[in-house]
Formats: structure tokens, C-alpha cells, sequence
């Protein structure tokens, strides 16, 4: 029975040595996490800073493709309407 708790009390030592090992180790592990994740949080913000500009150009290039369409389109409009104008005009002269 004396032997059986000293084999059990090594048994425990050891696993308490085990568990102190990877608990270093883990630790380790999560210090190069830790700084991976603050490099890739540096290139995360890098990027964002790219594509706020890109949004701004885009928005800019829409803007203008906006006034080109109202442009083109008023200019159709306004040539469709004295198109239809002249039209009345000669038919009411042709009545007369």
C-alpha cells in the first residue's frame, strides 16, 4: 500500500512538471500571437487608409458620371421639346 501512494505521489510531481511546462510554452505561444496580431492590426489600419481613399475617388467619379447624365439628358430633353415646338408651330400654320 506504501508503494502504491509513492508511485501515485511521483505520478502527481510529474504531472504538475507536465502541466508547468506547457503552461510556459503556452505562454510563449500567445506572446508571438499577441505580436502577430498587432502586425496584422498595423496592416488592417494601412488598408483602410486605401480604401477611404478609394471611397472618396469613387464617390468623386460618381459625382461626375451624376452631372455628365443630367448634362446629356437635358440636352435631349431640350431638343426633343423645340423639336415638338417647330412641330406645333407648322401645324398650326398649315390650319391657318
Amino acid at each position: 500500500m506504501e508503494t502504491l501512494q509513492i508511485v501515485i505521489y511521483v505520478l502527481l510531481i510529474i504531472l504538475i512538471a507536465v502541466a508547468i511546462v506547457i503552461g510556459i510554452k503556452l505562454i510563449g505561444t500567445l506572446n508571438k500571437v499577441d505580436a502577430l496580431v498587432d502586425d496584422v492590426s498595423k496592416k488592417v489600419k494601412t488598408l483602410d487608409r486605401v480604401f477611404e481613399i478609394i471611397d472618396v475617388f469613387n464617390n468623386k467619379m460618381s459625382e461626375l458620371g451624376d452631372t455628365v447624365v443630367g448634362f446629356v439628358s437635358g440636352g435631349i430633353r431640350r431638343l426633343f421639346k423645340n423639336r415638338k415646338r417647330e412641330k406645333d408651330n407648322y401645324d398650326e400654320e398649315e390650319e391657318d
